[in-house]
Formats: structure tokens, sequence, C-alpha cells
């Protein structure tokens, strides 16, 4: 590839430059680190900042994390947040729709399919008049080997998942006719 990108016939690095970014030598790095990674694994900022040194890279945690953002921005990654404290990252256009289990007590993850959710999503966004551009679902609980070990929890969910403090000044659950 060259560094630039310019000559790369990609579908990725196509979107890029139509939208007027430029191909740097760590953007294509990065993205590269991201379509060599097995299937339903993600990355935080920090491990894939770990991965770039080990390439050699001299990227800044800094860039990798403008980096991830302005890719996540731009609809090329898919952020996830696993109620970790960091956001995760996996190639939004390779990967079908896909949900997540999570395990509160050793952070296990794992991916499923199930269009049901995905119907869902899509008549709740027409309900609301939306277009869905993403919808996550995630799941919370012990695994069965944390069950077994009757591990602690790792991070006390004081409000449900998916809850956040601010609303939009709608009541829960209340539709506009």
């Amino acid at each position: 590839m060259q560094a630039d990108g310019q000559n790369t016939s990609d579908p990725v690095f196509d979107s890029l430059r139509k939208r007027g970014h430029r191909i740097t030598a760590q953007r294509e790095t990065i993205l590269q680190i991201f379509r060599d990674l097995p299937h339903g694994n993600h990355l935080s900022a920090e491990e894939l900042h770990a991965k770039l040194l080990e390439l050699g890279s001299n990227v800044s945690l800094a860039t990798a994390y403008r980096t991830l953002k302005l890719l996540s921005s731009l609809g090329l990654l898919r952020e996830l947040d696993f109620a970790e404290g960091h956001k995760h990252y996996e190639l939004k256009q390779d990967t079908l729709p896909h949900q997540h289990i999570i395990c509160i007590g050793c952070n296990m993850t794992l991916e499923f399919e199930d269009h049901f959710l995905e119907e869902a999503g899509q008549k709740i966004g027409a309900r609301h008049n939306f277009e869905v551009i993403d919808a996550q679902f995630k799941i919370f609980g012990l695994c069965p080997t944390c069950r077994e070990q009757k591990k602690p929890v790792l991070q006390p969910m004081s409000r449900p998942v998916g809850e956040s403090r601010k609303t939009s000044g709608r009541s829960a659950g209340k539709t506009s006719t």
C-alpha cells in the first residue's frame, strides 16, 4: 500500500477521501489492525496503542484516541461501551449486525445475532420517526465460571444498564401521537 493510500482501491479509504480526510500511514495501520482482528474481538484505545507500539509505530495514545473518534464518527468503526469505564471498537463494515453479552465478573464478552432485536430496533425507530443508524443491545450477567466461583461483581450497577441520568424531558415510555 502507498503511505498516503492514494493508489489504493479500498472502500474504507475511498470513504475517508470522499469526506476530505487524508489517508495517513497511522490511519492505514490502525485500520489494518482492526481488519486483522479475529472475529468477535474488540480493542480499547489502550489496546490499540499497545498493538501500534508492538508494530514499531511511534503513534501517541492521544493520536490513537483521535483516530478512533474520527473513524467512529465517519461510521467506519463501531464504538462499544461495555460499562468498563472505557470504550471498545470494532470495524463496522466487516461485521454483521450483532449484540453482546458481557460477564460482570470477568468482563468476558460474547457476540450473538438476534434478528428479533434488529427488527425491534428498526420498528422503534420508525415509531418515533427516526432513521436508525446503529442499535446496540447489551446483556450483562455472570458467566458459568464466575457463577460457579461466586466471583464478586466488578461493576456495581446502581441503575439499569442504558438508563441515563439525563432525560429528554419526556417521561419514560411516553410516545408522541
